[in-house]
């Protein structure tokens, strides 16, 4: 048994072995000779995201930086880009580097600055905040590298926040990345000379759009459909009158405050993001708000109980709380496709769905059950009353 056990730990130990080393760092890769670009760098650290990689070497003297970008399992129709913000974490105010390769087969690197306050820029050539004397590009089986020099500003430090992007090219030209997922997550700090990096870390844009989606997923997908749960099932059990029309003002309410908070929230965002077009996201989204306005300008309109109009608010009340509840639903998860977060939060937030569900279930059986039992109790009870007294009366008066 131990004999025959031995070469199959034999090959595991191997194949891992294997793959440990056949995986690509920045340390195992070795540069080709590049007519004028230096490829002596000292320095290198694995980019956590967009299968990207930084080697560098610092000169304390001279304060310049020789690098190189690389992008590996990147298409011909793709664009790269490295950056330094001066002032903040993201790609706004950034300046980059810009790479891709053209329609007559030439590859094309440039500077670009990127304005604060600008979401979608083409990426447009001009100079940086700080000199480049030289920047060139390569493209081999599927790797796109930006060698570049750098001077770096007596008065700044060495550490930098780095960001690095990638996207499609439009007619020939550098067009709007994708906004979800690894893309948001490619910024970082670089320190030249330790060469620590932290990765990771949330913009305050990142930061809004998660609580505009918090916000809306609370107000809309839960508390709207708990109110309308207290309305319709609450209400059948007597002891509960009026306590489950509070609790169905209360939760739709608050609703409707946090929801509007979100709308808000996403409002702010579409102002910053000239490029961005999410137009299903957007749409539904203004037509929850007026939608549940209406709702809450119609509890002042609210006609009395013996009301001969009360019947058709009713029906109005009622429909239009359910197109809110559906298209609220909708929308959420159009937002779980837009920002991308981790599973777990879709998965818990369909665990809440399901359980709103399967209560609304259990209680509209409950409820069945409780009103045709009512009604049965009231037929017999009427019809003892009319053996007793022909009319009802248990007098016969």
């Amino acid at each position: 048994m131990v004999d025959s056990v031995r070469p199959v730990l034999f090959l595991t130990l191997f194949v891992s072995l294997f793959i440990s080393i056949s995986a690509q760092t920045c340390r195992t890769h070795v540069f080709r000779s590049e007519n004028g670009v230096s490829t002596d760098f000292s320095a290198c650290n694995d980019l956590p995201v967009l299968n990207s990689f930084i080697h560098w070497k610092y000169d304390p003297a001279t304060r310049r930086v020789n690098l190189a970008y690389r992008h590996t399992n990147i298409d011909s129709d793709r664009w790269i880009a490295w950056a330094i913000n001066p002032k903040a974490r993201g790609m706004q105010g950034s300046q980059a580097l810009v790479a891709f390769l053209k329609k007559d087969g030439k590859m094309t690197a440039y500077t670009s600055p990127l304005p604060e306050g600008t979401y979608g820029t083409s990426l447009a050539q001009g100079k940086l905040s700080f000199d480049v004397p030289n920047i060139v590009a390569t493209f081999r089986d599927r790797e796109m590298t930006i060698f570049a020099t750098i001077q770096l500003p007596s008065n700044t430090s060495t550490v930098v926040n780095q960001v690095w992007q990638e996207g499609p090219l439009t007619d020939g030209n550098p067009g709007v990345h994708t906004f979800s997922g690894a893309n948001l997550q490619s910024m970082g700090s670089l320190d030249f000379q330790s060469g620590q990096q932290s990765s990771g870390g949330v913009d305050s844009r990142t930061k809004r759009r998660n609580v505009h989606g918090v916000l809306n997923a609370v107000a809309w997908g839960i508390l709207m459909p708990v109110g309308a749960i207290a309305a319709r099932y609450l209400r059948v059990f007597n002891s509960m009158d009026p306590a489950w029309f509070y609790i169905h003002i209360a939760t739709q309410t608050s609703a409707y405050i946090i929801g509007v908070a979100g709308w808000a929230t996403g409002l702010k965002l579409g102002s910053e993001s000239s490029g961005i077009q999410h137009n299903a996201h957007r749409n539904i989204g203004i037509a929850l708000f007026v939608l549940g306005t209406l709702q809450v300008f119609a509890l002042l309109l609210r006609p009395k109980p013996d009301h001969k109009y009360r019947s058709y608010w009713n029906i109005y009340h009622r429909l239009t709380g359910c197109v809110v509840i559906l298209l609220s639903i909708i929308n959420i998860f159009k937002g779980f496709d837009i920002l991308e977060p981790e599973k777990k939060w879709k998965n818990a937030f369909i665990g809440v769905l399901i359980g709103l569900a399967v209560i609304a279930v259990l209680l509209e059986a409950f409820t069945w059950y409780i009103v045709l039992k009512r009604k049965k109790s009231e037929k017999s009870h009427h019809g003892a009353n009319v053996h007793a007294g022909g009319n009802g009366n248990p007098y016969g008066a």
